[in-house]
């Protein structure tokens, strides 16, 4: 009992709150909630954030006058999509902090660190198109070192390693639907990551494909004439999404692949889920974006995600 005083005697306050480093990567989880919800709801009251305003001299009222508010449309549904994005990982992340990583799992920690990396470096995508959001970057320049300090705390406690589940013994005894599920629930979260990376590359260099200008009835170069800082904050909103949805692809593979079957690994996995598919492929419908080339890919992810899911859950009910 003497010892046990002696020791809390020499620990710091700082310390003892950090603790392991779980509850500042928790903080992060439930920053980036808040931010998601905040941006789905803006979306939803179709106002753009003051800042926006600023920069571009417009209000969403003025800019929906052209084009019969098509490019508005179109800027929310790039905004709703991306909240979806930051809710998926928040929910991740608050499983990955309340299990793997508190049983000390290093994979999670890694999957974290990598996530972290794709995350937080999508905001230099700035630098390509020269629009710097005063906002996201105050709140990146906050955030940051929670998640670092996180990071770094947890990382002495996250020693033991794991192979993948798959690959595991546990894993080749599973019943075969299982197994196809959760091989499913990798190609979904690789599936992400590509997409991901490559909406993350257009916000940064072109920006539209043929569908999005069609959809908004109007070309590049009308969009520079009505208002030159127009294709920088796109850009912007582009490349959010991109990093979002890049970074949600690279934690459900890692989850995937490594995670054992739990009842806490299939809530976190069908919530972020939801949320995620939820965001990105609802905002198609109440926008009226509804190209099927354009929607094709997000249908067919959702579509092996859900299959994945209940393969995997149908398959664990059997063993």
């Amino acid at each position: 009992m003497i010892e046990g005083a002696q020791s809390d005697a020499n620990r710091s306050l700082f310390r003892a709150l950090l603790g392991d480093g779980r509850p500042a990567i928790s903080l992060t989880a439930v920053a980036l909630m808040v931010s998601g919800g905040f941006a789905i709801f803006l979306a939803s009251r179709r106002e753009f954030l003051p800042h926006d305003v600023a920069f571009l001299g417009m209000t969403s009222t003025d800019l929906c006058a052209i084009a019969e508010c098509r490019v508005v449309h179109f800027m929310f549904h790039d905004r709703v999509a991306f909240g979806g994005t930051l809710l998926a990982i928040s929910v991740l992340y608050l499983w990955l902090a309340a299990f793997p990583l508190r049983e000390g799992l290093l994979w999670s920690w890694w999957a974290i660190a990598v996530s972290g990396v794709i995350g937080f470096g999508s905001f230099l995508t700035y630098l390509s198109y020269g629009y710097l959001d005063s906002w996201h970057g105050t709140a990146t320049l906050v955030l940051l070192p929670v998640f670092v300090i996180g990071l770094i705390a947890s990382r002495s406690q996250s020693v033991r390693r794991m192979g993948p589940w798959l690959l595991s013994d546990e894993g080749r005894r599973a019943p075969k639907l299982q197994r196809t599920g959760r091989w499913m629930l990798v190609a979904t979260g690789a599936g992400i990551l590509l997409a991901g990376s490559v909406i993350l590359y257009l916000g940064a260099t072109e920006v539209f494909v043929a569908e999005d200008l069609a959809f908004m009835g109007i070309t590049r170069a009308t969009l520079d004439v009505i208002n030159p800082k127009l294709v920088p904050l796109i850009a912007h909103d582009r490349a959010g999404f991109g990093g979002g949805l890049a970074t949600t692809g690279a934690l459900l593979m890692a989850c995937a692949w490594y995670a054992r079957p739990s009842r806490s690994f299939y809530e976190a996995i069908a919530l972020a889920g939801i949320t995620g598919f939820g965001a990105a492929i609802g905002t198609h419908f109440v926008e009226g974006y509804m190209n099927p080339v354009h929607l094709a890919p997000a249908l067919a992810g959702g579509a092996l995600f859900a299959a994945s899911l209940v393969s995997e859950l149908a398959g664990a009910q059997r063993s």
